[in-house]
């Protein structure tokens, strides 16, 4: 693994969760700091691998993951943006999003993160891939139950409803 990469990315995925949660008091950023952490590490570890044996199940199961990620980022963050009139980010909006896929599912944005971290584990499922990706899940839930919290304390009852109303990442599931 590229040590100088490592450092660097690492650096700007810090600086990131700094400025986009962290300085505005949303402490979500600070675990969703490993999530994106562990996919660093992943593309870092399985780059080689991206195209290798292109037609297994393996390779197709993450092709479809990393596609479905992309798809899913891109729509909730486009309606964060247009919808939830956001303050300084788009992270801090000022109403709550309830349409599009998040008429289905509260955290789409970690949801992405999660099938991102999972495709790219999939290029090389050995036992480290194995460990940061688990590492991913784990980051993931806890980030989305630390931020349910914010929203709470943020939107209150009618986060509340929402909650009742929808899951957390899989539609009907959880």
């Amino acid at each position: 693994m590229n040590t100088l990469a490592l450092i660097i990315g690492t650096v700007f995925i810090m600086l990131f969760s700094w400025f986009l949660s962290i300085k505005y008091k949303r402490y979500h950023g600070i675990v969703r700091f490993f999530a994106f952490e562990s996919v660093f590490i992943l593309a870092l570890l399985n780059y080689k691998f991206w195209f290798h044996d292109p037609f297994s199940v393996l390779q197709l199961l993450s092709w479809i993951l990393l596609i479905l990620s992309a798809w899913v980022v891109v729509s909730g963050f486009l309606l964060l943006k247009r919808e939830g009139k956001p303050d300084s980010n788009f992270e801090n909006t000022s109403l709550l999003v309830k349409s599009g896929i998040y008429k289905y599912i509260r955290h789409p944005l970690y949801l992405s993160i999660f099938m991102l971290g999972t495709g790219i584990m999939l290029k090389r499922p050995e036992f480290p891939q194995l460990i940061l990706g688990f590492i991913n899940l784990v980051a993931v839930f806890f980030t989305a139950k630390i931020e349910e919290g914010e929203m709470l304390a943020k939107f209150g009852q009618e986060y509340r409803e929402y909650m009742k109303e929808t899951k957390m990442f899989f539609p009907y599931v959880l």
